[in-house]
């Protein structure tokens, strides 16, 4: 027993020195800009405050921020009170922001693929009811032709981070796209409901794996949720029980100006 503890003991001395090591050869940087920090893969303080997790209020079904207690009819938000989607809830780590962009875009078109760990223990937190229920993780779906040029799905490395978390199994090729979509930034929200309609669907030697189960649907940012939508309705025909969405950024409602 002494012995092992001993040996314990000196593994952890030696994991100490390594990263001793590697902290004087590679000196750690915020994970967001240049500034020194203590230790690797974190934020240094300027960029840390600059991200706003959201808490609640927000919309029980699309997660969408409220501004104050008792907004929204029933807890939830105009768009959905009028359209509600075909997930159950989604929930997000951040407020989609300057300072959140700094790790969403370059995990997304920069390689640094090293961001989506910490990106993934925040959408943990964040989901942590999602997770409860969750019986498989799968990814949003790059177009093959996105995917080829990119080289990875962002999603889909968010889905695996999370999925070591929460020990659930991650699917990451359940949903494909049946046809490639322009990009939606510039587009209204109906707008990209009618051009996303259709245009993600289950891979057929996936769908017993669907089948009878409650799944988490993983994005990097979720803004409308048009996409997000037309995920759900492909997993729920491909016989899901339910589908709830987790993203690292959520998008806010345009502030209203006094009229």
């Amino acid at each position: 027993m002494m012995r092992a503890a001993a040996m314990e003991g000196a593994a952890r001395y030696a994991r100490l020195g390594g990263k001793a090591v590697l902290d004087a050869l590679l000196p750690p940087h915020c994970l967001a800009c240049d500034e020194r920090v203590l230790d690797q893969g974190t934020l240094c303080p300027s960029c840390f405050t600059g991200l706003h997790l959201i808490v609640p209020p927000f919309c029980d079904q699309c997660g969408l921020p409220f501004e104050h207690e008792g907004e929204g009819e029933a807890g939830l938000c105009p768009r959905c009170v009028a359209a509600p989607p075909a997930f159950d809830r989604a929930r997000a780590a951040f407020t989609y922001n300057e300072a959140v962009m700094r790790l969403v875009l370059p995990l997304k078109y920069g390689d640094r693929t090293e961001l989506a760990a910490p990106l993934a223990r925040h959408m943990a937190a964040a989901g942590a009811a999602l997770l409860a229920e969750a019986e498989v993780i799968v990814p949003v779906p790059l177009h093959r032709w996105r995917l080829f040029r990119r080289r990875y799905n962002q999603a889909a490395l968010l889905a695996r981070q999370i999925g070591r978390i929460a020990g659930r199994p991650v699917l990451p090729d359940a949903l494909r796209r049946l046809r490639a979509t322009p990009p939606l930034g510039p587009m209204g929200a109906e707008v990209r409901r009618a051009v996303m309609h259709g245009a993600i669907g289950v891979a057929s030697r996936l769908r017993g794996r669907i089948l009878g189960r409650r799944v988490l649907l993983v994005d990097d940012v979720l803004t409308s949720g048009a996409t997000a939508n037309a995920c759900a309705e492909a997993l729920l025909d491909a016989g899901a029980t339910a589908v709830e969405v987790l993203a690292a950024a959520r998008v806010p409602a345009p502030r209203r100006t006094p009229s």
